[in-house]
Formats: structure tokens, sequence, C-alpha cells
């Protein structure tokens, strides 16, 4: 098995990018190849270059690219004229999906959801959420927290914490309070306690709140991980306060922190639990929002999307939990691998005097600035390795490897990495003045 990247020299043609795609593209432009294959952890050029991927489509490949038992399952439906899209008709292929998703996540871990197949995105998964917390409560105002992300649609966005991205909806957003997430402002502040005598106090200025959203870690915040305490103590708000926990696993679910879902073992149950990226398996658009059986309180089609029925999607979740969720060893391995990955960044922030954030499979590295983390991803990219940014300030390089990957090539990629990080800091600390020298 090949265990290196051969990144190859030539850039693509991209006229036609240029002359048709809107500017709004960015990965392109970080990773200038055109990819035509992928299989695992590969990605492959037209020029015949081969690339390490520890992006998974932002954590919607969790199993790697084209992976062949989720692969042979979509063939096979195709092949037999399986129902493409369906609306919210029944079929086979959302029969045994929820049949599955009964049996092998949701029996299991004692949880008894509701499942509302919402359109493609996470963002419609959040929107649906919202909305119905709204409409269960009576209630407008969101508590959201600082350096979420929740999505691009206007609900979404406005829960979401990133200025560049909230300033491009041109209208207000609003119904929505940003309270401090753990630790923003550092250990020493307990941010629950903050938000418990905003609430408690009624010349605060917050109403009371339909629901909490939040992320257990925050996949373009930073990777900030909350901590279980800091959680309970949000969950045990929201019933006191009459709101709705509602938690954002659409990045850190599917087993990118460890369990199936991010909030596992915690100790606290959401009302509302948000899903895409990962749960199709193989790329497929595939959202849904869980909630508590009687919060299903919604009218025939008050809330719909026209590919909410993505039966293609159905297929491949399916068989992804079959082939990984119903093996224990399957999450023996995701721990394994989140240890090796966990005592590689560990070593390289040390080494560094830097700081490491995330949980599970879904960690990085603080380098302390943008320009420091792009000459990393850079430095990486050339060297065959596709990896990204995460952070307020684009801080904090983030490793999103396959939950698959062999020991081996995850520690390949590591290697690479931990190169770059060398190479970018030392300039850095060069740099820097030297204390107690006369000018």
């Amino acid at each position: 098995m090949t265990k290196t990247p051969m990144p190859s020299a030539t850039a693509p043609d991209t006229k036609i990018y240029d002359r048709r795609e809107s500017r709004v593209r960015s990965y392109s432009r970080a990773m200038p190849r055109q990819f035509g294959k992928a299989q695992g952890p590969w990605l492959h050029d037209n020029e015949g270059g081969r690339y390490l991927d520890f992006l998974s489509g932002c954590s919607s490949l969790n199993y790697g690219h084209n992976h062949p038992v989720l692969k042979a399952a979509l063939m096979d439906y195709i092949a037999n004229d399986g129902v493409t899209h369906a609306l919210d008709l029944h079929t086979d292929a959302k029969a045994a999906f929820l049949r599955t998703f009964e049996e092998v996540i949701l029996e299991p871990r004692g949880l008894d959801y509701r499942a509302m197949f919402t359109g493609p995105t996470g963002t419609n998964a959040v929107e649906a959420a919202i909305k119905l917390a709204r409409k269960v409560t009576g209630r407008e105002l969101v508590v959201a927290f600082t350096n979420g992300f929740h999505g691009m649609t206007l609900g979404a966005l406005a829960c979401t914490g990133n200025a560049g991205k909230r300033g491009g909806a041109g209208v207000p957003l609003s119904h929505v309070s940003h309270e401090p997430f753990d630790g923003y402002y550092g250990s020493e502040v307990d941010t629950a306690d903050l938000l418990e005598q905003r609430l408690s106090d009624p010349s605060s200025g917050l109403d009371a709140p339909a629901a909490f959203l939040v992320e257990t870690v925050q996949g373009e915040g930073g990777l900030n991980a909350a901590s279980p305490a800091w959680l309970r103590r949000i969950a045990a708000l929201a019933k006191k306060h009459g709101a709705l926990m509602i938690v954002d696993d659409i990045q850190a679910g599917c087993g990118r922190t460890g369990g199936f879902f991010s909030f596992e073992n915690m100790g606290f149950t959401p009302d509302i639990v948000t899903l895409a990226k990962s749960l199709s398996g193989m790329g497929l658009p595939f959202a849904l929002t869980l909630m508590r059986p009687d919060l299903d309180v919604w009218s025939p089609g008050e809330h719909n999307g026209t590919f909410r029925g993505n039966n293609h999607a159905f297929v491949t979740a399916t068989a992804a939990l079959r082939e990984f969720w119903a093996d224990p060893a399957f999450i023996d391995a995701v721990a394994r691998r989140g240890g090796i990955l966990e005592r590689r960044l560990e070593r390289m922030a040390e080494r560094h005097g830097l700081t490491t954030r995330g949980r599970g499979m879904m960690r990085g590295i603080n380098v302390g600035s943008g320009e420091v983390a792009s000459r990393i991803t850079s430095a990486c990219f050339d060297e065959g390795l596709i990896i990204e940014t995460s952070g307020a300030h684009d801080e904090i390089v983030k490793v999103l490897a396959p939950l698959t990957i062999e020991d081996a090539v995850l520690e390949a990629g590591l290697d690479i990495l931990e190169e770059a990080v060398a190479a970018a800091i030392a300039p850095v600390r060069r740099a820097l003045p030297k204390i107690g020298v006369a000018a």
C-alpha cells in the first residue's frame, strides 16, 4: 500500500474557472491542481500527482474517498434502477436507513429521536432545528456561542460568529445572542456561570431563549473543545429556563470525535441534534435533524426541501452504519488513531512552545497567526499533503484525516506536517526581539 504522497509540479490550465466560476471559490486557490480520481486517503490530479488528504471534504469523508463497500452498495442500487429522488415518499432505501440507524445507533445508546430529513446540507438541518425550537417554545431568541459556525443560510448564519461570513448576508442577523464559549476568557472564568447570571437577572437585557445552539468541538472556530462539565451546565441551564438544547454535530459527529455523536458519555442528552457531512459516508448530500418525539409538532409540509429524499445517500449511509458502526473494532481503531494524532501534535507543540486543540480525530495545532499557518499549509501542499486552517484568525492548522486511514499513512502525513511546522516557526523565532540586548 502506498504510504507517501507524490505531488505534481505542474499547475492546471484554469482559464475555464477564471472565465466562468465565481470568485467565491476558495480551496482551489490554496490547492491549485485539478483532481480526477480519489481512493481512500488519496487524491490524484490530472498530471499524475498523488496527494494525501487531511481535509476529507471538511469531515464529509470520514471513511475516505470511494470506500469499496459503500461504492458497491451504491452501484448495485443504481444498476437495479433504485429510486433516486422521492421527496418524502416512502422508499425501500429510506426504510433500510431508518431501521439500521435505529438498531445500530439509537437503541444501543438509549436514545429516542425522530428523524427529520431536511434537505441536502448542514445549514438546512440547523435552520430546521432553530425553527422548531421557536415553534415549540413560542420564543425568538437563540443563544449561540462565540466562535461557533452553523451554516451560511440566514438563520444559521445569524448563529455563526465569524464576521467575514456574517458580512456576506447583506441584512441584519438578529434574534441571536452570542455568549462566551467554554474557555473564551481563559481557564479562570467559568462562562457557564456568566450565562446563568445573565439568564437569572431580569435586568440583563437577555430575553428568554428558545434554544441553546452549541458545538461540543468548534470545527471552524478553532477546534475549541468544551469540557463535559461545561456542557452539562449548559444543558441544565437550558432545561431550567425552558429552552431546548441543540447540539450541532455536523462536523464533530459521525465518529470524528470518537463516538458516533460527539456528546456521548458526557452526562447529558440534547433535545435536538443536527447531522450532515459524513452521514452519507461517501460525500453525497444528506442532512438530518433529530428531535425528541414530543417535540415533533410539525404540520405536514411545514418545513420541507426538494432534495430531502436523496435515496443514493440513504443507501451509502446504511452501508456505512453496517460496515463501521456495527463493529466495535472500528471504534477501537478510531480511538487508537486519535491517540496517535494527539501524541504527535502534542510533541510538535511542546517542541516549539505551541498548544493543541480539539478531540479525537478532530485536532489541530495553534501556531499563533494565520500567516504562519498559511506558510505551513502551503509547505505541506508542496509536499503532497492537503490540510487546512481553522480559528478566528486562521491560526489553527487542522487535521481531518479519514477515520479509516492506515496508521503508517497517518504517521507519514504527520511527518510532513511536523517538518512544515518546524520550518515555519524557525523564522518567527529569529524575528523576535532579544530581551536585554542594548540597542
